[in-house]
């Protein structure tokens, strides 16, 4: 898909991957319908844009959240693109981890992407050309320790891209699914960097993540994982997962000390919906 042609809705625009997104495709003539909960930081994209950036400020977890943003999809004159980059995580042993936060990151993570992309579908088909993009993880293909509710999410929405991607291979719409690996945001903790650090993990900036999604989405690319030897390590877990248990179960007590050094959220905290790592 030609940028300058692209009228996309994104959301999880207030994230660090998304604000960098924004200014990427608004650099290359495409019109944008901005998604997120940071009502300033949305504003300030939109300052910084003028004529090119519509907003609206939504919880995409409420139904009404979800409506709100359809009725503006409707008076936005037409979308052919719609990127799912709202996201949210946290780093800690499953047993330590709050019932509210894990529902949550649910919520956000799998629910809300799928019903949000049900009520949009049908303003996608009626292009001639559409694509629908979806910003999974590595930890959607490989189990991590200390991510096992975020890698849940993430191995849904990779099948739920495949799925959806076979149900419309006779549509006008295609369906990319790109994975990044640990990614220098705000969305990451110290103690995840601290840890990555320490086991020798790369971690990508958001500006080479965001230029690897632009690429993804001018060739129409179904597929992308990215960061070496992260996407090694895809293959392997699908070939010989044994191999990784043992790799991982070497990584163990570091993942663990780190992870016990999170501070679990109050049962009534709100995450906001970000971009993955």
């Amino acid at each position: 898909m030609q940028l300058n042609r692209c009228r996309a809705l994104l959301t999880g625009a207030s994230g660090g991957i998304g604000q960098v997104l924004v200014e990427r495709l608004c650099r290359d003539g495409a019109r944008l319908l901005l998604v997120g909960r940071d009502s300033l930081a949305l504003d300030d994209l939109a300052q910084r844009h003028p004529g090119q950036v519509s907003l609206i400020c939504a919880d995409l977890t409420q139904r009404s959240g979800r409506q709100t943003v359809l009725d503006a999809a409707r008076r936005f004159g037409g979308l052919n693109c719609l990127i799912n980059a709202a996201g949210i995580n946290q780093f800690r042993l499953l047993e330590q981890q709050d019932e509210d936060a894990i529902a949550r990151l649910i919520d956000v993570n799998v629910t809300a992407t799928l019903q949000l992309t049900h009520l949009l579908l049908p303003l996608l088909r009626q292009q001639p050309q559409a694509l629908l993009v979806n910003l999974g993880s590595t930890f959607g293909s490989i189990g991590y320790p200390g991510f096992a509710a975020y890698c849940a999410s993430k191995f849904a929405l990779r099948g739920f891209s495949e799925a959806l991607r076979r149900e419309l291979a006779d549509s006008h719409v295609k369906v990319l699914y790109i994975a990044p690996r640990a990614t220098r945001t705000a969305m990451n903790s110290a103690q995840v960097v601290a840890m990555n650090d320490e086991l020798k993990v790369d971690m990508d900036d958001p500006q080479q993540v965001a230029d690897e999604i632009l690429r993804a989405i001018v060739r129409e690319r179904e597929e992308l994982y990215l960061g070496w030897p992260e996407k090694l390590f895809v293959r392997l877990n699908g070939l010989l997962p044994r191999l990784v248990d043992q790799a991982l179960r070497r990584q163990l007590p570091v993942i663990k000390r780190f992870a016990g050094a999170e501070s679990p959220p109050p049962a009534s905290s709100t995450p906001m919906p970000g971009e993955h790592p």
